[in-house]
């Protein structure tokens, strides 16, 4: 059970390969062990992992993600993930929607934690018209123009859609140790849930959870901006305090179009009042948030939400006064803060397969894709150009 929540595999001798088909652990005691330091030597090893070890062998290695460039590293340094990539991997998760000048302080937090070893930034793949209007592909390619120094590290993977699969990754990638960058009101919800599941769902030596700074709404400048005040100048239809918050890389012309695109996903129209603004903004109605999750409008027993720091999806078991207690479907458990979750859809699943007595495939959906995909043996898709595979298939007369 704890190797199929993990996506691992077993050769049916013990043990137990990744996704990538790496020889990552062994059975003991009925449990996963995972391969910890250098590998160990053939001649010490069973017939089993030998099978492994030769299949990971043929298998070309792949390349690490472009990141900065690593620190020269003295002989006993190299990390396991393969020469040129260090043991410490330093990421920032987070939604970013849309980025503001404020997102550049935790990068620059990022950056100064990795130290010159890898870095990687991953913006969340949740979009709703109220909290996160951009899709993930506009967002990524907004944050590129705001922060081109990071423009290497901001990974767009459709497969990383929560702090867990990002971590679980990054175990299978070799590094030994990972820093966690967050905003400080984050610090201790990401603390308790990285450090509760090491070791079962990943293995590392160390995480450490890095505060970015002291975040705070009522202040002008960097440390008061947020996605929050963002989306609520959309809404009043004020340019200006948009404008103060993206940074100066950002001309006047790609701010304004952010701007639209961010009305356009809310299905904001021009002089059109928003009233809700506990749904898009709640830290600045905390009051109507409150008054709603109270009355049972919102956020009821077994209704499915997504954690907007995490990305983690999970069933209500438990409403407190101001959080909630939910369980992932592969029975891990979180807490949530009630400003800090969204509803969660059917219409935004990612699987394949649905829940019984629902369509199998829905045009439009991940889902549908990675069917289609599964159909023809397709595991990934890569630098997919829409218009060089229609002129590729394509008729010809």
């Amino acid at each position: 059970m704890q190797a199929r929540k993990l996506n691992l595999k077993s050769d049916g001798h013990g043990s137990w390969l990744d996704s990538r088909g790496n020889f990552v652990a062994t059975t003991e005691d009925g449990k996963l062990k995972f391969l910890k330091g250098k590998s160990k030597k053939k001649e010490d090893e069973g017939p089993a992992k030998q099978r492994a070890t030769a299949q990971q062998t043929q298998q070309p290695k792949k390349k690490p993600q472009p990141t900065q460039a690593a620190a020269p590293k003295s002989d006993g340094e190299s990390g396991e993930g393969g020469e040129g990539q260090s043991e410490v991997l330093t990421v920032a998760f987070g939604r970013f929607n849309p980025p503001t000048v404020g997102h550049g302080k935790l990068l620059s937090a990022a950056k100064k934690a990795a130290a010159g070893g890898d870095l990687k930034i991953y913006p969340s793949r949740s979009q709703d018209p109220k909290k996160n209007p951009l899709d993930p592909d506009m967002k990524v390619s907004y944050m590129k123009k705001m922060f081109p120094e990071y423009e290497e590290n901001i990974i767009n993977d459709d497969e990383m859609r929560s702090i867990f699969n990002v971590l679980t990754t990054a175990s299978e990638g070799g590094y030994k140790n990972v820093n966690i960058i967050v905003g400080s009101d984050r610090q201790s919800e990401f603390e308790s849930l990285a450090t509760k599941y090491n070791g079962e769902l990943y293995d590392f030596d160390q995480i450490r959870v890095i505060s970015a700074g002291v975040r705070d709404a009522d202040a002008d400048g960097v440390e008061g901006m947020s996605a929050s005040k963002m989306r609520k100048a959309v809404v009043d239809g004020d340019f200006d305090s948009f404008r103060r918050g993206t940074p100066k890389e950002l001309d006047d012309g790609d701010t304004r179009a952010l701007f639209d695109a961010v009305r356009q996903g809310m299905g904001i129209k021009k002089k059109k009042e928003v009233t809700e603004m506990w749904e898009i903004a709640p830290k600045f109605d905390k009051q109507g948030l409150r008054e709603n999750y109270i009355s049972g409008k919102v956020f009821r027993m077994g209704d499915i939400v997504e954690n907007l720091n995490t990305g983690l999806v999970g069933k209500i078991i438990r409403r407190g006064t101001n959080y909630l207690i939910c369980v992932t479907k592969e029975d891990y458990m979180f807490k949530s803060w009630i400003r800090d979750v969204m509803e969660y859809t059917e219409r935004k699943m990612e699987r394949r397969k649905r829940v019984p007595g629902k369509p199998n495939t829905l045009e439009g959906t991940g889902g549908y894709r990675k069917n289609a995909m599964a159909a023809v043996g397709m595991k990934s898709i890569k630098n997919f150009n829409i218009e060089q595979f229609i002129n590729k298939y394509k008729i010809k007369k």
